[in-house]
């Protein structure tokens, strides 16, 4: 039987969003969602591998948006006390972390994106999507930078593959630090166990935190115990309390070749999640909502958390900025195995 295949707009729960198939898998995306992926399946291997509910309303999800698919942050985690500086002004967000005093996750996952292009070609199904920062928006009275950002999602017999670029509209410097909220659903195989999931991180050092407000302390410890589980692929990622284990990255092994990205395992089934990063993500962070909400989070960021504010090198915060008219791009990809 042939596989399907096809990028066609569709109704769910109500708003527009865009339908991919191809190579065996199947994707939901929504533009008006922060271009946010609500769903990804592997319907060959029965793999529901985003965090995903037949029974979540849209405005369940607009209250944490951070929470489920595949949303994509620009200006990640936090920002202590909401300040932003750059190297030629000092912005203030506001403080919507209250409990850390802290801003959280900036604002382009809750914004509507609109459709760019659509098709199949080539064994690909993919929607581009584009978002324009300006005065127009209610946030530009605290960080009144134009930018412009373009995501790309496309499905093949490779996966899914996550693009996005972001361009620098104005005459200021233009901060950068992206990342994914990753959600991985709990179990991700159909029928399968939580018990039986195992995560592999490359990790290299960990970052320390002050955990009174879950800010870096600027120091990289050697890993332990605890750290060594993710390097050898035996971290069990739910059933667990996990908050903020962040580290540099590196590579693990996939196939016996070095793979820049981590491999998620369900051990009754063999099946596999490989989530494979551009260079260009730096960082993993693993966070799974205290462990038994059925799903976790592995995170790449290109950045450290409160990047632009640390008192190091760029070379080891991560932190970036664009000049007027530059454009940064940064990608990932999902396959099963």
């Amino acid at each position: 039987m042939a596989k399907e295949f096809y990028a066609r707009k569709a109704m769910h729960k109500g708003i527009e969003a865009v339908e991919l198939a191809a190579g065996g898998y199947y994707a939901i995306v929504a533009p008006s969602l922060g271009s946010n992926v609500l769903r990804f399946r592997d319907n060959e291997k029965g793999m529901e591998i985003f965090r995903y509910s037949d029974e979540l309303t849209i405005s369940e999800f607009m209250n944490s948006p951070e929470i489920w698919g595949l949303p994509t942050l620009y200006l990640p985690n936090r920002l202590d006390n909401g300040v932003l500086r750059t190297s030629d002004a000092e912005y203030h967000f506001p403080v919507n972390e209250s409990r850390f005093k802290n801003h959280l996750h900036g604002f382009i996952h809750k914004r509507a994106h609109k459709i760019k292009a659509m098709g199949t070609e080539g064994g690909r199904a993919y929607v581009t999507t584009s978002f324009t920062y300006d005065e127009n928006d209610f946030f530009f009275n605290c960080f009144p930078v134009k930018f412009s950002v373009e995501i790309t999602i496309e499905l093949s017999e490779n996966g899914l593959k996550h693009t996005i670029s972001l361009t620098n509209k104005s005459k200021k410097m233009l901060p950068v630090s992206i990342a994914t909220h990753t959600t991985i659903n709990a179990p991700f195989v159909d029928g399968g166990k939580q018990e039986n999931i195992r995560l592999q991180v490359p990790a290299v050092k960990k970052l320390q935190f002050n955990k009174k407000r879950w800010l870096p302390n600027g120091r990289q410890l050697a890993l332990n115990d605890w750290d060594m589980e993710y390097v050898n692929g035996t971290k069990c990622p739910v059933l667990q309390d996990i908050c903020n284990d962040m580290y540099t990255a590196g590579a693990v092994k996939l196939d016996g070749k070095d793979f820049y990205g981590c491999v998620m395992t369900d051990t009754e089934s063999g099946k596999k999640i490989c989530y494979e990063v551009d260079d260009k993500y730096k960082f993993w962070i693993v966070w799974n909502h205290e462990g038994f909400m059925n799903y976790f989070c592995p995170e790449p960021m290109t950045a450290q958390v409160n990047a632009p504010n640390l008192d190091m090198p760029r070379e080891k915060s991560g932190y970036e900025e664009l000049a007027p008219k530059e454009t940064y791009t940064v990608s990932q990809r999902f396959f099963t195995k």
